[in-house]
């Protein structure tokens, strides 16, 4: 098996609702749901039926100290053990020490030195999903850290899975920096806006009509938590939660353009961070609008 090691190759949402969520993102992502027998584990699959992230319920313990639904993301590394001590090193904390599934995966989780929870894993032989294109349906498009501070999440990340500077958006302090893992940029880091109360990874899974998926949100109970954005290659970011309150992000193509956008310098912030060259911001309708 190839090596994915530094890739994001599975992602999980932690909740304490899973009927409500497996409702709420089948209808907005349109991914399938195959509940796993004998455990509580459901698979979101595309609809070829690829497994692309996972739902499990958030225990009761840790929702008692005050832990709420979030999705989790898993790198994929050479060595569970070998990365588990490593985070330690450089001033990560480990959640869960490594543990192994059989015949599925080894895997551990952790927190950065920023108190961001990330994961790390190695599939075993015959439990690994096929990964899918950053612009496959369904699948997770584009990954991003709001950190407290990106220059040194940076260092972090590089250090633990060998990622890559990609360029940055700009020369201020706050600046977007892109970065690559297995060659293929994947996602940015940058120093998140004061008003984010706390630092986190965000996923932005990509839906055919965005429009449409907005609708799909109000209608299953989430919130739209910023304005449309364009991005450089004509799809469409907006950050949101889902009934629960995790907070995700969808990446699509827009079925109608509103007569009240604004095309504006692409100087204007996206969760307060700025940005270079154009966008289109459309603030959406509120359900009391």
């Amino acid at each position: 098996m190839d090596s994915c090691h530094g890739q994001f190759i599975w992602y999980e949402l932690v909740t304490t609702d899973m009927a409500a969520a497996k409702a709420f993102y089948t209808g907005v992502v349109g991914w399938g749901a195959q509940d796993i027998a004998g455990a509580s584990y459901t698979l979101f699959t595309t609809q070829e039926g690829r497994p692309v992230c996972g739902l499990t319920s958030l225990p009761e313990n840790l929702v008692r100290a005050g832990y709420r639904p979030a999705w989790l993301g898993y790198v994929g590394v050479d060595d569970v053990d070998l990365a588990a001590d490593r985070i330690a090193q450089l001033g990560g904390e480990i959640q869960v020490p490594p543990r192994e599934f059989p015949n599925v995966s080894r895997l551990a989780v952790a927190l950065d030195p920023q108190k961001v929870t990330i994961a790390v894993i190695k599939w075993l032989d015959g439990g690994a999903p096929k990964s899918g294109a950053l612009n496959t349906l369904g699948s997770v498009g584009w990954h991003e850290l709001l950190a407290s501070d990106s220059k040194t999440a940076f260092a972090f990340y590089a250090e633990l899975f060998g990622w890559q500077k990609e360029g940055s958006n700009s020369a201020a302090a706050d600046a977007i920096q892109l970065f690559s893992a297995g060659g293929q940029t994947i996602g940015s880091i940058y120093t998140k806006p004061a008003t984010a109360p706390f630092p986190f990874w965000l996923y932005c899974f990509n839906v055919s009509d965005i429009d449409a998926a907005i609708e799909r949100i109000k209608m299953g109970g989430g919130k739209i938590l910023d304005d449309l954005h364009e991005m450089p290659d004509s799809n469409w970011t907006l950050r949101c939660a889902d009934s629960q309150g995790a907070i995700f992000a969808l990446l699509g193509k827009r079925s109608a353009e509103s007569d009240s956008a604004a095309r504006v310098n692409w100087s204007s912030d996206w969760a307060g961070t700025s940005l270079s060259g154009k966008l289109r911001v459309t603030r959406i309708p509120s359900d009391d609008s």
